[in-house]
């Protein structure tokens, strides 16, 4: 029997592993930067081709297919969302398509839709100029100034009062955040849901929690968030309202939401499962490998087992001082502390720690289970008091460790839009090569 053949964009060699434990035939395509050797076992077919070159990748894929069709276009990784829905489309295959995608990537997009159909409206203003931007923060109290398209709070800067719009402005020159929007400031806990969907029907697997420290990048999570049964309710609603108006068919969808006074609010929502580790907080709670799931998609069966409920689960995430690293210490010790189930520290002597600019400056993490949301929480944060990463400054100080929004999407080999990028000429396209 010929196996069922599937090409999978992007993703680290733990997800492809798992659509090569399930029997299919796989062809990948992977940035040559991003390109790890332990995938090649389990593929039929690997290309090194930048999937974000949307003219090239599509008359490779098309050429693939009439030699051989694929049966699903699969992507778990945010970069290539739009690609994946352009290429479902444009091979008409099942799954989502390029509205959808495009809708849960292009923040603007998403917002004037969710408004225009009165779920949660926010008030938003795209590409504001600077008195524009202090009148918004007067008249709302605060603001959230974010690029139009991304993820991991790449880009992104709260204003909390009016007296802090110019420093505000300044940074966004000086971080080079050219095209983007601002919101108004949303107050209240945070939340993500995390949804699959199979034919247009959707299922909340999980709620997740989430802790900020009062930023934009999160610093732990906990599953299940603890909720009140009304607040649960009106959640889960609104996200079923979102997916519904974008129209998501199938696969994950991770939606980021803060309950506030007058109830939820939509921050953002992702045609994919959610990161920092979310996929493993819930399948150690729930019993649901999101990842797997999609990939079953392709097996024509429903793909979903049915959530169940076993205790909790939570994630705390390793900062330090930035600096150079000197020293790591306590990882073994966190490893052996109380319901600790996964230690990971990502720096080690030598390397360099960055300020708290987005999710990729984190320095490692560890999870933890018990019985209940709170004391998952407090377990992960003991353990993770256990480990000391110590820092010294840079050469250079903090001027040398500067970097704007093209340096970092450089440092990760993507562009924000892949599709404007097509259009534009190398100097002034979204990456800077």
């Amino acid at each position: 029997m010929t196996p069922t053949r599937v090409l999978i964009l992007g993703g680290k060699a733990g997800i492809i592993r798992k659509a090569s434990a399930l029997g299919f035939e796989i062809v990948h395509i992977q940035k040559p930067s991003a390109f790890d050797p332990a995938v090649v076992e389990h593929c039929a077919q690997l290309l090194l081709v930048d999937y974000q070159d949307v003219p090239t990748v599509s008359a490779l894929v098309r050429a693939l297919h009439e030699q051989r069709p694929f049966v699903r276009v699969f992507t778990q990784t945010e970069a290539a969302q739009v690609v994946a829905g352009h290429l479902t489309e444009a091979l008409g295959l099942p799954g989502n398509g390029a509205r959808t995608t495009r809708l849960l990537h292009d923040k603007p997009a998403l917002r004037a839709l969710l408004n225009e159909r009165g779920i949660g409206p926010v008030p938003t203003v795209v590409g504001p100029t600077y008195d524009e931007l202090r009148d918004f923060v007067k008249t709302h109290g605060g603001a959230v100034l974010k690029p139009t398209m991304g993820s991991g709070s790449l880009g992104v800067r709260m204003i909390t009062s009016p007296d802090e719009t110019d420093a505000a402005w300044a940074w966004r020159q000086e971080f080079g955040l050219g095209t983007f929007m601002a919101e108004q400031r949303l107050v209240g806990d945070e939340l993500s849901v995390e949804t699959f969907s199979v034919g247009g029907r959707h299922t909340v697997v999980a709620v997740t929690g989430k802790e900020t420290g009062g930023g934009a990048v999160e610093l732990g999570h906990v599953v299940p968030a603890p909720l009140t049964d009304r607040d649960r309710a009106a959640v889960h609603a609104m996200v079923l309202d979102l997916l519904d108006a974008v129209g998501l068919v199938d696969g994950p969808a991770h939606t980021e939401l803060i309950l506030t006074a007058d109830g939820p609010r939509v921050v953002e929502s992702h045609s994919r499962r959610g990161g920092d580790r979310i996929n493993e907080l819930v399948r150690l709670v729930h019993g649901v490998d999101l990842e797997e799931a999609t990939y079953r998609l392709a097996q024509g069966s429903d793909p979903l087992p049915t959530p169940a409920t076993h205790g909790a689960a939570a994630i705390r995430f390793l900062v330090a001082e930035p600096g150079v690293v000197t020293s790591v210490a306590g990882a073994g010790d966190a490893g052996s502390a109380p319901g600790v189930v996964d230690v990971d520290v990502q720096v080690g002597e030598g390397d360099t720690v960055h300020e708290l600019r987005w999710s990729e400056d984190r320095c490692g993490h560890v999870v933890a289970r018990a019985d209940d949301a709170a004391t998952a929480v407090r377990l992960a944060a003991e353990a993770a008091a256990r480990i000391t990463i110590t820092t010294e400054p840079a050469p250079g100080g903090a001027e040398a460790a500067k970097a704007t929004l093209g340096d970092l999407l450089e440092e990760v080999d993507e562009v924000l839009d892949p599709f404007a990028a097509a259009t534009t000429t190398p100097a002034s396209a979204t990456r800077t090569r």
